[in-house]
């Protein structure tokens, strides 16, 4: 069976599935972003021409608004896992705004970005899941090796092998979905993942949602000093002290709407990825460990956390295992009612 790769400047046609960027031409939808006029990329049957170039996948493909942000480069079916199955590849830079290498390390939160990504492109380029339609993180979880995050002389090129199950459809469209993921770096398996998602239309997210404000009524209150949470840059931090009437380890989440990475485009709830940047913060803070590695992270989410309110992080930190590393419990809340939870072990540096 011949092998069909998916790029920028392709999409397979499955007569099961109805690729969105045909549906967007139909029913009015965004045009995907070329840069040039004529074929839209993604549509069946269009080939780059000039097979082994690389690329980043549509923009709109992974919920992106700056092109700067999207790791992925292609998809294809994976043959050897069967039905729903597919290897996804990625980039990731040797030096970036918010996901900064560190002590030889990329930044893991490079692999939960990636995998987030990988879920959207899924969702859209292979089920059909129209744009427009709001997604809602269920679930994220990592458990990397630390060579799978070394740096090198060249941006990171890994390979995501994903395995989609127990979706969820409704009115015979997709409405949410689990999948699997196994990186590969060099060939050889270095981390795993898994994520969880649903999805509504816009109709739909409106009845759930009505109309809230993308912007917070909120003052943006000073984070912690940087160097506690492993930050460089201030505007980065996004936990502020919570006071001297509130629990140890609690802090407030910095709700910045104006971060270019963190809120690369107008939503009106605070994004999952945020969520998981403040629940690695904490982790440092908590421990006094800013430099440590992440190398597993399990998330759920629970509700929405909305941008006129304040959200609590509390963190939790437990005690080393025989290996040195440190689990820290972390729960978000908000109106008394818990946001998010998340379990994150930390790998000190080898120095300590």
């Amino acid at each position: 069976m011949q092998r069909t790769t998916r790029t920028a400047g392709s999409t397979a046609l499955d007569a099961s599935r109805t690729t969105p960027v045909a549906r967007a031409v139909s029913t009015g939808q965004p045009r995907l972003s070329t840069g040039q006029p004529g074929p839209i990329p993604g549509q069946p049957g269009l080939t780059t021409g000039q097979p082994g170039l690389t690329t980043t996948v549509p923009r709109e493909y992974v919920h992106r608004a700056a092109v700067s942000e999207v790791f992925l480069t292609r998809w294809e079916p994976w043959e050897p896992g069967g039905a729903d199955c597919f290897t996804v590849t990625a980039q990731w830079p040797r030096g970036h705004a918010l996901f900064t290498p560190s002590g030889g390390y990329q930044d893991p939160l490079l692999l939960a970005e990636s995998v987030r990504q990988t879920g959207t492109l899924l969702a859209h380029a292979e089920y059909g899941v129209a744009f427009g339609h709001q997604f809602l993180m269920r679930s994220l979880s990592f458990s990397a090796a630390p060579d799978a995050l070394t740096t090198g002389p060249a941006p990171t090129e890994v390979e995501l092998r994903v395995t989609c199950h127990d979706m969820v459809r409704r009115a015979g469209r997709l409405a949410g979905m689990s999948y699997r993921v196994t990186l590969v770096r060099d060939g050889v398996r270095a981390a795993t993942a898994e994520a969880a998602f649903s999805c509504a239309s816009p109709s739909v997210y409106r009845r759930l949602r009505g109309e809230r404000s993308t912007t917070t009524p909120l003052p943006v209150p000073p984070g912690i000093p940087p160097a506690v949470v492993g930050r460089a840059d201030p505007r980065d931090v996004v936990l502020a002290a919570a006071g001297p009437h509130h629990r140890r380890h609690q802090w407030q989440f910095r709700v910045d709407t104006s971060h270019p990475i963190l809120f690369d485009h107008p939503v009106d709830h605070v994004p999952g990825m945020a969520l998981i940047e403040s629940a690695r913060q904490a982790a440092h803070a908590a421990t006094g460990l800013p430099d440590a590695l992440p190398v597993v992270l399990d998330s759920v989410f629970e509700r929405y956390a909305d941008l006129d309110a304040p959200c609590w992080i509390d963190a939790q930190p437990g005690k080393p295992d025989l290996t040195g590393r440190i689990p820290v419990g972390i729960r978000g809340t908000q109106r008394g009612a818990t946001v998010f939870s998340a379990a994150v072990v930390l790998r000190p540096h080898p120095d300590r």
